[in-house]
């Protein structure tokens, strides 16, 4: 059972090809970052993320009976990524009889920009099209959804925000869709847009742990056994089974 005032937890992003991990204590308003370790690379997440996980535990002298929860990135983002991380930390919090917290990775996007008035997180989702959520900054200066998750081609995301926009507003562009897409972007937007520096399009792991620990101190866990990642869109095999049964509905039909 969770019992210290500034839980410490456990945080793991799986959703991009970074394999981010993270010890927090706290929230964002008042926490602290323990350790920190980000892995890029050729290796998929599902061989080194155990051991990345032994390395930061390690080298912060960290043991199990100081970890009050794990926190896990929800996603969207690849799904073997995902599925890799989910099943981690719902492993983990399960050996460890700890809580388990989740945290959309768009919403980590955005709150790595605390400063913005307007932010679009935006994750490369294949397929020429971005998962994408929209932040209002509230007058706490927390960034709060106000449209999405949605996953559409850039030219539709583009169309939306402007008519989201009001006439002296302009929205700051963030993640891996940000990169990939911005310069198609921009011209779009008709100077009402700007891409966040490079530094900010990975998701944090340091940053989801503090989020998740508001989630923690308020005590709105995730379920370790149905708790699922955000996908948001069907995967491949769900698609081409819903056009075939599309299909032969059809053909039936005639």
């Amino acid at each position: 059972m969770m019992t210290a005032v500034r839980p410490l937890l456990l945080a793991i992003d799986t959703a991009t090809p970074c394999a981010a991990l993270a010890l927090t204590a706290g929230t964002a308003d008042d926490g602290e970052v323990r350790g920190c370790l980000n892995m890029a690379g050729g290796k998929t997440h599902s061989r080194r993320l155990l051991l990345l996980i032994d390395v930061l535990m390690r080298e912060s002298g960290t043991t199990w009976q100081d970890v009050d929860g794990i926190a896990v990135g929800l996603g969207p983002g690849s799904f073997t990524g995902l599925r890799i991380g989910m099943a981690t930390a719902k492993g983990l919090a399960t050996a460890a009889g700890r809580p388990l917290y989740g945290v959309s990775t768009l919403d980590v996007l955005a709150a790595q920009c605390a400063g913005a008035s307007l932010v679009c997180s935006m994750i490369d989702a294949r397929k020429k099209e971005v998962y994408a959520t929209l932040y209002r900054r509230d007058a706490q200066g927390r960034q709060v959804p106000c449209m999405g998750p949605l996953v559409l081609p850039p030219v539709a995301l583009a169309s939306m925000l402007l008519n989201a926009l009001a006439p002296a507003e302009s929205v700051l562009l963030v993640g891996s869709g940000a990169r990939l897409y911005g310069a198609e972007l921009l011209p779009l937007l008709g100077g009402k847009g700007r891409v966040a520096p490079a530094f900010l399009h990975e998701p944090s792991a340091a940053v989801l742990g503090l989020v998740a620990g508001e989630k923690a101190v308020c005590g709105e866990t995730l379920d370790p056994i149905e708790g699922m990642p955000l996908y948001v869109r069907g995967s491949d095999a769900e698609l081409n089974l819903a056009r075939k049964l599309a299909q032969q509905k059809g053909e039936g039909g005639r």
